[in-house]
């Protein structure tokens, strides 16, 4: 199940793409909108920017922005970061892999081939799933990002 922080980050991210190349939101105006609280959206959001994904301006007409075009953040990347690895067992992970402690042979492993599909799955469907298509889903459903 996702955290608040990941569900919160993606809605965050859903609205600053939806105002792509429109100029900086501040984050009492994003938290507002999208009912998500500040205090806990401020530390969201400084991650996001030292992933690369958000730019800050300070100043008058300061506030958050995307740095990358919507279709070039995907959903894998933000999970990845406030969840942690996507494989559910530590012998499947791409990025935090761990031999099994309990099999003498992964390879022969049932276990793992059953879980190691799942992680390739759904790393799949993440890595293709994009904020721009949130934005298509929002639009035809402004109800499918409720928190």
């Amino acid at each position: 199940m996702l955290s608040k922080k990941t569900r919160y980050a993606m809605v965050a991210l859903t609205r600053l793409a939806r105002e792509y190349g429109k100029g900086t939101i501040l984050i009492s105006e994003l938290a507002t909108s999208e009912k998500l609280p500040q205090r806990f959206l401020e530390n969201i959001l400084l991650e996001l920017k030292k992933m690369g994904i958000l730019g800050s301006k300070l100043g008058k007409s300061g506030g958050y922005f995307l740095l990358r075009h919507p279709s070039e953040v995907n959903l894998a990347e933000i999970v990845r970061q406030f969840e942690g690895p996507i494989a559910l067992l530590s012998c499947v992970s791409e990025k935090a892999y761990q031999p099994c402690e309990f099999c003498k042979d992964e390879t022969a492993c049932n276990i793992r081939k059953v879980f190691k599909e799942i992680r390739d799955t759904t790393f799949e469907k993440l890595e293709h799933a994009t904020l721009e298509q949130l934005i298509k889903k929002h639009r035809e459903d402004p109800e499918t990002l409720a928190v």
